[in-house]
């Protein structure tokens, strides 16, 4: 079986086909600037091709991808009918999807209901849906798998904030937490890692460390709390966003800067975090190299989001009642060295003992905590694809 997994952006389309026998991607690629300029890159087998072509919408952006997967140099089927079904990413499901499902007229309602808290992402998941369908025929099953579902499982205590209950009747403020598929696919790893697959028993912190980031607290092979909330631009300091902010703050801002909603919106998402304290990057590698040459804000950056870490570690620990692993995912995750060894030389006081030889790598399934460690520490690199095409698979 062949699943086509699909995560649709505003002007963007990301993709890859996945031999399910074997759960091997044969191929994946990326159409970039729909309707501006278009940038396609397909990858197969090591080799990539690019073009620029002209995608005015997601449905242009289909048609290369068809061609690509069945003409060409970098052909891997002879016709779409090889594909089985097709899995979208979709960020915001709020509280009516707990889990994968078929996509009907209705879900796509569902969907449209919830833009209001993810206008970025769900009317995007919207086209790449419909681009589907128009390119595969309605015959073709489609799957939508929500960021948002395995966070579902949070109690009342973790997802509500102190505002009237009413408005959480009305609009559904409250925290909803994203990177959900990430955090299941790489605590579903680490139970296995710890030989209880079912989760039962296990108390585990989940760090998707990236432009974007988030923390979870895990317990029994579910989500209790984590750190994005009602957007991802809640939680600690990230490359471009914020992370907590006192709400009045907010406001004070906007009164003394002039800034409108939209403004203060802006600045808060692009202008702040690692990139807003450093003025230097929001990339991390350009922090890195920066603090090589001795800036005190880039420093400065670094050291307060392992701080704010740090912080909800702690929380998450008492939240958990214990902690028996703590995983590190995602770019910054699998790539940060120095960063993974900082936050587990400030949990020594849980009996953490970091393997700095074991924790000298980049990108591989790892261990990086000796043997006689309280808490086993791992790096894990997530799949987020590879959740998508198995929840399609196992839908149709």
């Amino acid at each position: 079986m062949k699943i086509l997994v699909i995560n649709a952006g505003s002007s963007s389309l990301k993709y890859q086909l996945i031999d399910m026998n074997g759960e091997v991607t044969i191929a994946k690629g990326l159409c970039e600037r729909i309707g501006i300029d278009g940038k396609f890159t397909h990858k197969v087998d090591g080799k990539e091709f690019k073009k620029d072509v002209d995608m005015p919408d997601h449905t242009a952006a289909f048609a290369q991808v068809k061609e690509a997967l069945t003409e060409g140099e970098g052909k891997v089927i002879n016709d779409l009918s090889e594909v089985t079904a097709v899995g979208h990413r979709a960020v915001q499901g709020g509280t009516a999807f707990a889990k994968s499902v078929r996509i009907t007229d209705e879900v796509i309602g569902k969907i449209k209901e919830y833009q209001a808290l993810a206008p970025l992402h769900n009317p995007a998941t919207i086209k790449g849906i419909e681009a589907s369908v128009a390119t595969f025929g309605p015959d073709v099953p489609q799957v939508a798998v929500f960021d948002t579902a395995f966070h579902q499982t949070m109690p009342e205590v973790a997802y509500l904030w102190g505002i009237p209950y009413e408005l959480y009747e009305k609009h559904g403020i409250r925290r909803y937490g994203f990177h959900g598929t990430s955090h299941r696919f790489v605590s579903a790893r680490c139970c296995e890692l710890l030989g209880k697959p079912d989760g039962k028993g296990t108390r585990i912190i989940t760090c998707h460390l990236g432009n974007g980031s988030s923390i979870a607290a895990i317990k029994d092979g579910k989500v209790i709390d984590t750190t994005m909330g009602l957007t991802p631009l809640d939680g600690f300091l990230m490359g471009t966003r914020c992370g907590v902010l006192d709400p009045s703050a907010v406001t004070f801002i906007m009164e003394k800067e002039g800034l409108s909603p939209k403004e203060m919106d802006d600045l808060m998402n692009k202008k702040s975090g690692m990139l807003g304290i450093s003025g230097v990057s929001s990339d991390d590698r350009d922090i890195a190299a920066a603090i090589e040459e001795g800036n005190p804000r880039a420093k400065l950056a670094w050291d307060m989001r392992t701080y704010q870490i740090m912080k909800y570690i702690g929380g998450y620990v008492a939240a958990l009642g214990g902690l028996d692993a703590i995983v590190f995912t995602a770019g910054i995750g699998e790539n940060q060295k120095l960063l993974r060894a900082e936050i587990l030389e400030k949990m020594a006081y849980l009996g953490v003992k970091v393997d700095y030889e074991a924790n000298d790598v980049r990108g591989v399934e790892r261990e990086i905590t000796t043997p006689d460690s309280a808490v086993r520490g791992f790096i894990i690199p997530t799949n987020e694809e590879l959740v998508i095409a198995r929840d399609t698979m196992s839908l149709v």
